[in-house]
């Protein structure tokens, strides 16, 4: 895989072989000249990645290259590479644009280090730019989402979901919609629905967890007259509401057991009961679900009937979390910058490169929805028509990724491998707030193993 394409010029001839070399091992296209007006030229023609310009070269200097590129190449990093190492050198490159500067003798090592960082900046730039110009071109982001709907990505985890839900809105079969909260599993009922046949009908939805027992039940199946206190008169439940359409079921793992086992009944004979009634009445729905805990677990514990997972359990589609997506965190946030800053009437068009890579380094335990929350923020409070770092919410500012480090040069600080599996299995279930299927599924484990494991190293999963 090319790690990016390097223009390297020195008019040191010695210095360029060893650098196109040395970089070459790393898989680094280099472009070696050994003038600055012959790599000025170069530029005039040829898209880089990245520059490397010796300070002190006789005719056009590395500063006379800085200070070009910068003006007509602002989102190409320059790193200056100089034998007379000074603070007013450092000063001076700094001030004519260079990203990075770097004295000799240096271990080619820390050259590799220092371009790789420039080679990600500038690709980073370079997003966010096609990112804002795609919003002020066209209006909207959809040329990177699934046409028609409000999904919203493209990255390899959401292309998965686009073929799975084109497939899935063809047919009326129920359809499971799992993934962490804050991912857009409403999204995804609400793309089956536009994309099907019942698009003109209504879409009804209703959250298990939001009603007690007794509200729920007459809200889903209806109640007749006076079948309880203030039942006036007789009331439709969604199923009917929603006839010809869509009924969507958010966080069906929270509906109670007994109602559980009506739901399981109307959908197995199409039919519903309305509380105090005493007459079936037949509907005809698409149902979707979704959840946002594990089912199986659910079912292990007694809390979710294994007959009503297998009925809605027949399509199921996994929303990614939002970690998981890449650069998709760019184009969801800078869709959001569109929208809020429309809402805001405030001149915000795009993100600054450095608060970009904060977005992409967070890990979103939120997911999508507390990233909108962040740029919501953001939008609200920055000054300028760029998002800085500085307009971001502190958690994000301040994030370090963790790491589990080793001190190789000390055996006995060495932890045993069942120490280093039981910190692997604790960080994946952080990772995946503690659901167990999910963990299992990313360390290759079948979920009774993983369970076996949990038990002998006393770790305890959220299920």
């Amino acid at each position: 895989m090319n790690a990016g394409r390097v223009l390297v010029v020195d008019d040191d001839p010695e210095m360029c072989a060893l650098l196109v070399a040395g970089l070459g091992k790393s898989d680094f296209e280099v472009l070696p000249q050994t003038s600055g007006d012959a790599a000025l030229a170069l530029l005039e023609t040829t898209d880089v990645d990245a520059v490397i310009a010796d300070l002190n070269m006789k005719g056009t200097s590395g500063l006379d290259v800085c200070a070009w590129v910068g003006a007509s190449r602002p989102d190409t990093p320059v790193i200056v590479i100089t034998a007379f190492g000074s603070l007013e050198t450092a000063v001076a490159a700094m001030r004519a644009g260079a990203y990075d500067f770097v004295t000799k003798p240096f271990e080619m090592e820390t050259i590799r280090l220092t371009l790789r960082r420039a080679v990600g900046y500038h690709r980073l730039r370079t997003e966010v730019r096609r990112l804002r110009e795609a919003a002020g071109s066209s209006g909207s982001l959809d040329g990177d989402g699934l046409p028609g709907t409000p999904l919203c990505g493209r990255s390899r985890a959401m292309r998965a979901v686009y073929d799975l839900v084109g497939r899935a809105a063809a047919t009326d079969t129920t359809a499971l919609v799992t993934g962490e909260s804050g991912t857009g599993k409403e999204l995804v009922a609400r793309a089956l629905h536009q994309r099907g046949a019942r698009a003109d009908r209504a879409f009804v939805a209703i959250n298990c967890s939001a009603l007690p027992e007794t509200l729920l039940e007459s809200e889903l199946f209806g109640h007749a007259r006076g079948s309880f206190t203030d039942a006036q008169a007789a009331r439709p439940g969604l199923f009917l509401r929603a006839s010809g359409g869509t009924l969507f079921l958010d966080e069906i793992a929270e509906a109670p057991p007994s109602l559980q086992a009506k739901l399981l009944r109307a959908l197995e004979e199409r039919r519903v009961r309305p509380v105090g009634g005493d007459d079936d009445r037949p509907f005809d729905v698409r149902l979707i679900c979704a959840t946002n805990l594990d089912l199986e677990a659910e079912i292990e514990k007694g809390r979710f009937r294994p007959d009503l997972y297998y009925r809605i359990n027949v399509i199921r589609i996994e929303m990614p979390p939002l970690r998981a997506r890449g650069d998709d965190v760019l184009l969801l946030a800078q869709r959001f910058v569109e929208q809020l800053a429309r809402q805001a009437k405030k001149n915000v068009n795009g993100i600054a490169a450095t608060a970009a890579e904060k977005l992409l380094a967070y890990s979103w335990p939120g997911n999508v929805r507390e990233l909108r929350n962040c740029i919501e923020r953001a939008v609200a409070l920055t000054r300028f028509e760029e998002l800085t770092v500085a307009d971001l919410p502190e958690p994000i500012r301040d994030y370090r990724r963790s790491r589990m480090v080793l001190d190789l040069d000390d055996p006995g600080a060495l932890p045993p491998l069942e120490e280093m599996e039981r910190r692997y299995i604790v960080r994946v279930l952080e990772a995946v707030q503690g659901h167990r299927t999910r963990a299992a599924q990313i360390l290759g484990l079948d979920r009774k193993t993983l369970y076996r494991k949990l038990e002998r190293y006393g770790v305890r999963g959220d299920d």
